[in-house]
C-alpha cells in the first residue's frame, strides 16, 4: 500500500497529558547543621562574657547611679555640642576644599591638596595637642595672649573641625564627580546657570554619594570628640575621668561613658537612616523598610506560620 506525502498515517493520536503519581512529592529541607553549631558557639561565647563581667570586681549599682548624674549630662550635653560645631566648621570646609580642588586654577588646587594631605595624614590627638599649645609660636593673636584667645572649646573646634573637613572635602568631591557629565551639558544647553545647574541637577543626584559617608562620619566624630578632654574641654570623657579619679571607680564610670555614646550615635545613626531613604527616592523603585516595617513584617510571618502550625 502506497501513501502520499499529503497523507497522514492512521493511528491512535498521541496523548498530551502527564502521568500524575500516586503519592504527592514530598519536599524535604536540607539540613544546615553547621549554622546550628556555629550559633551554639557564638551564644556560648557571649554567655561567657556576659557572666565574666556579672562576676567581675565591678560593682554595677555605680554604674547606675552615676547615668543620670548632672556631671555626666553636663559632659553628654558639652560632647553633642562640640561635635554638632565641629561637623558643621568641617562640612563648610570640605566643600571649600572640594570646590578648590576641582578647580582650573592650579594654585588653588595645590592648596586644596596639601590641606587634605596635611590633616588626613596626621592624628587628631596631634592636631589638638598643637592648637592648645600654639601660644609657643604666636604668642600673641588679634593682639591679646594666644592662652586667651585659644580657650580649651575653641582649641577642640578647631582640632576637630579642620581634620574633619578634610575628609568631608574628599566625600564631597566624589560626590560631585558621580553625576554624569552629559546632565551638565544639558542644562546649560537648556540655558541654565552654573549655580542653577549645580543647585538643580548636580547637587540632588551628588546627595545620595554624600549623605550616607557624610553620616560615618558625624557619627565617628561624636566618638572622637573624646579626645577634646586632652586641651581639658569639659566633654563626656573629661567628666569621667574627673569622678572616677575620685571615687577611684574607674570601670564603672567607664560603663557609663559607653552608655552614653551608644545612646547618642544610636539616635543619629536613625536620623541617618531616614535621611539616606529620603535621597534614594529617585534611584531605587523600592525603598528600604523602616524598622517598624520589618517588625511588623516579622510579626505577620510569625503569626502566618502560627496559624500553618
Amino acid at each position: 500500500m502506497t501513501t502520499s506525502p499529503g497523507d497522514v498515517p492512521e493511528g491512535p493520536e498521541p496523548s498530551a497529558t502527564t502521568v500524575s503519581p500516586r503519592h504527592p512529592i514530598k519536599a524535604i529541607p536540607v539540613r544546615h547543621y553547621g549554622r546550628w553549631v556555629s550559633a551554639v558557639l557564638v551564644l556560648a561565647v557571649i554567655a561567657a562574657l556576659v557572666l565574666a563581667f556579672a562576676h567581675g570586681k565591678i560593682t554595677w549599682s555605680i554604674t547606675r547611679h552615676y547615668l543620670f548624674n548632672s556631671q555626666i549630662l553636663a559632659g553628654a550635653g558639652n560632647t553633642l555640642f562640640i561635635s554638632v560645631i565641629s561637623m558643621v566648621l568641617g562640612l563648610v570646609l570640605g566643600v571649600l576644599a572640594a570646590v578648590m580642588r576641582m578647580s582650573g586654577n592650579p594654585v588653588m588646587s595645590f592648596v586644596a591638596w596639601l590641606y587634605i594631605w596635611i590633616f588626613r595624614g596626621t592624628p587628631v590627638l596631634v592636631q589638638l595637642l598643637i592648637w592648645w599649645n600654639l601660644a609657643l609660636v604666636f604668642p600673641t593673636m588679634f593682639g591679646q595672649d594666644t592662652n586667651k584667645v585659644i580657650t580649651p572649646l575653641v582649641a577642640a573646634l578647631l582640632g576637630l573641625g579642620i581634620n574633619e573637613g578634610a575628609y568631608m572635602a574628599e566625600i564631597v568631591r566624589a560626590g560631585l564627580q558621580s553625576v554624569d557629565e552629559g546632565q551638565t551639558e544639558a542644562s546649560h544647553a537648556l540655558g541654565m546657570s552654573r549655580g542653577q545647574t549645580m543647585r538643580r541637577v548636580v547637587l540632588p543626584q551628588a546627595m545620595r554619594v554624600i549623605v550616607p559617608p557624610t553620616g560615618n562620619e558625624y557619627i565617628n566624630m561624636l566618638k572622637t570628640s573624646s579626645l577634646a578632654f586632652t586641651v581639658t574641654y569639659p566633654e563626656l570623657m573629661l567628666k569621667v575621668q574627673n569622678v572616677y579619679t575620685n571615687n577611684l571607680a574607674v570601670m564603672e564610670l567607664l560603663f557609663v561613658a559607653c552608655f552614653w555614646y551608644l545612646v547618642l550615635t544610636t539616635i543619629f545613626s536613625i536620623g541617618q537612616f531616614y535621611l539616606e531613604r529620603r535621597y534614594a527616592r529617585g534611584s531605587s523603585r523600592n525603598l528600604p523598610a523602616t524598622p517598624l516595617q520589618k517588625i511588623r513584617a516579622n510579626l505577620f510571618s510569625l503569626r502566618t506560620s502560627g496559624g500553618a502550625l
